[in-house]
């Protein structure tokens, strides 16, 4: 046993080594996402030693804050109990704070001077990781200003790089726009597309999973697979983003960047290296082989639904159009049911269902994979006996973990069979991280590893898919919404998609 839990530590311990000197410029520094996931996620990153020694974060906002007000806001939601009064002091300070306005030009020509002075100061040596964790109408002006600014310039070794947040357009002609726009001015291996679901744990051990155990691959495939299902419930609404979602939808907000992440690393084939063109060229392939959408499929294989009132944790709750910032005749959908094909060779015939919505019963994101049946059932006469399919369950959250059922006898004299779940919690066999989901993707940035970003091609063919979905529901109102109550499981049309393939989303205990 002692040997078990010395291996078991030795294989938590993080082998990683610290970046390279560079300073993080967060962009929209006042804004929620730095201090909810940003700051706490560098903390924990200089908690575990792989911050460089010669690094800061430059934060820049409208507001008017000073130096002390800034560092007192952004680590106000770090963990009191996680303050190591060194890690504390050695973060802390190499924090700072700068006032400007993203529209004005001369914001640019201050940051040159006040990163030069960083330079100086922390030996930072010119290298530099813009942040946009800004409203999407700033992105392209931004790195346009960077780049008159010749910040945006890699010389003498310098690298520099920008992060660039969700939504990337909201169609495919505006990603495209908008991938012209900023490749006028930086590289493609300067740009990191990010999406904050690559960062959690389940979702990149879903590749360790499939391509590093033999027992899992030779059934991955149209033989063996009935089916697969990925499912992002929220219990929560809008909240404070009324405004925008109002005019994005669920559709847009989850499908071309989360969905899609998760399904290209469901499908895709072994890569020939886990470097970041051989992982990216794989999930291009699957994006590129999804089959078409016309206005035909559109009406049979989509689902859209709008919450109404109800209740979450036994509380009441508004229904959507009574949210903050939402039309009181607000057409925008808050729950979206797809059916997908993959047209090659591993995937056809195999159906792809994705769900995703707001104020659904229980917040919980997985992919289910449902095997296909014995094809001959021999205990189908033993007592009580029901034909269950093997299923295998990757859970993302709340609770990241792994489970499979299948059929095993039940203990006693009278042949019986039930169902049991073979199944691990990260949590309960690694020890438990308070992580954000972003450490690992900030920490790549900082290496120069774009693996976990999405590159341009994969984004316009992420909308490439949801495109067509799009105009059909513009041109066709939805006849009744809102269509399922808060705290529900969506609208009965999408357990009515499932049905008419004779198969029934798996039961998530709410």
């Amino acid at each position: 046993m002692a040997t078990v839990a010395a291996n078991r530590e030795q294989e938590t311990q993080p082998t990683g080594k610290a970046a390279g000197p560079c300073v993080m410029v967060l962009f929209g520094a006042a804004g929620d996402l730095t201090k909810r996931k940003l700051v706490p996620a560098l903390f924990n990153l200089a908690k575990a030693k792989l911050l460089p020694r010669n690094f800061a974060v430059l934060g820049v906002s409208v507001d008017d804050l000073s130096l002390e007000q800034f560092r007192s806001q952004v680590t106000g939601f770090l963990p009191s109990e996680d303050h190591g009064i060194e890690a504390w002091e050695w973060f802390t300070e190499r924090l700072y704070y700068e006032r400007a306005d993203f529209a004005d030009p001369n914001t640019y020509s201050t940051l040159v001077d006040r990163l030069a002075d960083i330079d100086r100061g922390r030996h930072t040596e010119g290298n530099y990781l813009f942040y946009l964790a800004t409203a999407p109408k700033f992105f392209a002006p931004i790195v346009q200003q960077l780049g008159k600014a010749g910040l945006s310039n890699q010389e003498n070794e310098h690298w520099r790089r920008v992060v660039i947040e969700k939504p990337f357009g909201h169609d495919v002609e505006s990603a495209k726009a908008l991938n012209r726009e900023i490749k006028a001015v930086l590289q493609e291996n300067q740009i990191y597309r990010i999406d904050h679901y690559l960062g959690k744990e389940t979702v990149q051990n879903i590749m360790v999973f499939r391509f590093d155990n033999a027992i899992f691959e030779p059934i991955w495939n149209r033989r063996y697979i009935d089916h697969v299902q990925i499912t992002n419930a929220e219990t929560v609404g809008v909240e404070q983003r009324g405004g925008y979602f109002d005019t994005a939808g669920t559709l847009r907000d989850m499908v071309p960047n989360h969905m899609m992440q998760l399904l290209t690393l469901i499908a895709m084939e072994s890569p020939i290296s886990f470097h970041a063109d051989g992982v990216r060229h794989e999930q291009a392939k699957v994006l590129h082989s999804i089959q078409p959408l016309d206005s035909e499929d559109v009406l049979h294989r989509s689902v859209r639904g709008q919450y109404g009132q109800g209740s979450a944790d036994g509380e009441p709750v508004p229904g959507y159009r009574t949210e903050p910032g939402v039309s009181p005749e607000s057409r925008t959908e808050t729950f979206v049911a797809l059916k997908l094909n993959i047209d090659n060779w591993r995937w056809a015939g195999v159906p792809f269902y994705l769900r995703t919505g707001k104020r659904l019963a229980k917040r919980h994101t997985e992919i289910s994979i449902q095997f296909k049946r014995t094809p001959f059932e021999l205990f189908r006469h033993a007592p009580h006996h029901q034909m269950q399919a093997n299923t295998l369950v990757i859970q993302i959250q709340p609770v990241e973990g792994i489970s499979l059922s299948f059929g095993a006898k039940i203990p006693g004299a009278v042949l019986r069979v039930g169902s049991v779940d073979m199944s691990f919690e990260y949590s309960r066999y690694f020890g438990a991280d308070a992580y954000t989901g972003y450490e690992v993707l900030l920490y790549d940035c900082m290496i120069g590893d774009p693996t976990l970003f999405q590159r341009a091609d994969m984004v316009e063919a992420g909308w490439t898919v949801v495109d067509p979905v799009l105009d059909v529901w513009k041109a066709l109102p939805p006849r009744r919404f809102p269509n399922y109550a808060a705290g529900t499981w969506g609208p009965k049309e999408a357990d009515e998609l499932m049905e008419r393939d004779q198969r029934q989303w798996r039961k998530i205990d709410s």
